[in-house]
């Protein structure tokens, strides 16, 4: 059976792409325009103002492959090539996990604690994956010096890349390493998104089809790397200093056990996100 013909208008191909999305995407007209306008290289606005602007073939070709790729459940953020977090736009590519807006609250919150601490001014980023904390940490905060860490050397190149992009490649050093062994002196502020899906729990997950399973999987109860890090934090945070760390929904109780028997006499909170559920661990020394 043939394919039909292709589309040769932008209407006629979004037509075509948000019937084909409509399994796979909650909203599946603004993926079609997000993919279009990704392909053009026009902007979203200029396709809705444009509707019957011919569509040249090699973009009609590519664009339907994409829609497909994308149907089949390929996560929109990897076929653009970047994505957007704190209000920016950041690359992105198979090799790292896609930051999702939760992670913005820690991003926030150390923030705050940057600008209620004008001294402490000497950070770290614990599995830093694409960058987008430490870099979004120095766009605000013009002083700030963040070593990012990372166990994966294409996650450490893409980070870079980020960096370069935002014009903060001066403040901000990467390292390739496992957890903590990468920091070279104690830090004031220490910050980390790790793995912390639990094993049987993931297996059980679409994300973990497409995302690296290196930036997702926290062992039998998504705690292992957390628990290193927090075993191992005590030496590599100055006094005065705070950790922030995202957990699970369902850490919201063992997460804190553990930095507990590590900084016993720490300020020690869980703080929800926009949804209510237990997300990010505060400890304050």
């Amino acid at each position: 059976m043939s394919l039909p013909a292709l589309p040769s208008t932008l209407a006629a191909a979004l037509d075509e792409a948000r019937a084909a999305l409509q399994i796979v995407a909650d909203d599946p007209g603004r993926e079609a325009h997000i993919l279009l306008a990704h392909l053009t290289g026009q902007p979203r606005a200029w396709l809705l103002a444009h509707p019957e602007a011919p569509l040249r073939q090699e973009i009609a070709v590519a664009y339907r492959a994409a829609v497909r790729r994308r149907a089949l459940g390929e996560p929109l953020p990897y076929l653009v090539g970047e994505w957007e977090f704190y209000a920016r736009p950041f690359f992105l590519d198979p090799n790292v996990l896609i930051f999702r807006p939760e992670t913005e609250l820690l991003v926030e919150t150390g923030l705050n604690w940057l600008k209620a601490h004008p001294a402490a001014r000497q950070a770290a980023d614990i599995g830093t994956g694409s960058g987008v904390i430490a870099i979004a940490l120095a766009i605000q905060i013009a002083d700030l010096h963040v070593i990012a860490i990372d166990i994966s050397e294409p996650a450490i190149a893409l980070a870079t890349r980020n960096a370069e992009r935002h014009a903060v490649q001066g403040q901000i050093t990467f390292v390739q390493g496992d957890l903590l062994a990468g920091l070279p002196a104690p830090v004031d502020l220490l910050c980390a998104n790790l793995p912390y899906i639990p094993t049987a729990t993931l297996d059980t997950l679409d994300v973990a089809k497409h995302e690296p399973r290196l930036a997702l999987d926290g062992g039998p109860d998504g705690l292992r790397l957390i628990a290193r890090l927090l075993a191992d934090a005590p030496g590599k945070l100055n006094p005065g200093g705070a950790a922030l760390l995202e957990i699970e929904a369902g850490q919201g109780e063992s997460a804190p056990a553990i930095a507990r028997r590590h900084f016993p006499h720490a300020a020690i909170d869980v703080r929800p996100d926009l949804a209510g559920h237990p997300r990010l661990l505060v400890v304050q020394t």
